[in-house]
């Protein structure tokens, strides 16, 4: 079953589906060393990686497994990074949340503003009951992110990730829809 991608927008912020000119850049994001610094996975050093995420961004939307947005300044249309729920499984109305963030956009309350809007989507569309996050313990900023928008820590994946040989540990979040905050009242503060 589809699942289109959805158009959102907020007082800052223009979240949408991704097309092939967001390749370059997706490629710049990636292979910043800072933004990687925490990630999963190491920098990207080859362009067609970028070509690979928009397919498979596309490639959610056809399977109705998540959706993966874009997101853009309102102000000036400068991308400033990505937002995912993806994993989605209705028998266990569950999915799981990720987000990306270009280090200029850092420390402004995108990432919170970004993922509550697809979160408040997600829950309504696909009858969300549990949204999962994981973050890098050395990653507070996300941690925070995380925390702002509900998220509980239940517990740390040990030395869950090896890249370029460095063993990091990971915390796993969770939100539950009986802790959501849907409404459109302020977040709190970045």
């Amino acid at each position: 079953m589809a699942l289109p991608t959805p158009e959102l927008h907020t007082s800052r912020l223009h979240l949408r589906p991704f097309t092939a000119v967001d390749a370059d850049h997706l490629f710049a994001l990636h292979t910043s060393a800072e933004v990687m610094r925490y990630w999963d996975s190491p920098r990207w050093t080859d362009r067609a990686r970028a070509d690979r995420f928009v397919a498979v961004c596309e490639r959610l939307a056809e399977e109705g497994s998540g959706a993966r947005v874009a997101i853009d300044q309102v102000s000036d249309g400068a991308f400033v990074g990505w937002c995912a729920v993806t994993g989605w499984d209705p028998d266990f109305r569950s999915a799981s949340l990720g987000y990306c963030l270009d280090q200029s956009a850092w420390g402004y309350g995108y990432a919170t503003e970004a993922a509550h809007a697809l979160l408040r989507w997600a829950f309504d569309t696909l009858d969300l009951n549990r949204v999962q996050a994981e973050a890098d313990t050395r990653n507070l900023a996300s941690a925070r992110v995380l925390e702002k928008l509900g998220f509980v820590r239940e517990g740390t994946l040990r030395e869950d990730c090896i890249v370029d040989g460095d063993v990091s540990d990971s915390w796993v979040f969770g939100l539950l829809r009986r802790e959501w905050r849907p409404s459109d009242a302020p977040l709190p503060a970045p």
